[in-house]
């Protein structure tokens, strides 16, 4: 009675750390989805850091 006890106290916490790595890839792809969504419907990101066109580069 007892290792069935025990038993059950360990399966979970063996199986949390397997469960972890599934729910960021179900959290990338939901991101991943809604950035397509929301390209489809014309919002852009854009890189905050950008080149300046019409200058040089001093190489």
């Amino acid at each position: 009675m007892k290792q069935k006890q025990i038993l059950r106290a360990v399966i979970p916490l063996l199986l949390l750390p397997l469960l972890s790595g599934c729910w960021t890839l179900v959290a990338a792809g939901a991101g991943a989805y809604g950035g397509y969504k929301m390209k489809e419907n014309g919002y852009t990101l854009q890189n905050p850091i950008t080149k300046e066109k019409g200058k040089k580069s001093s190489q």
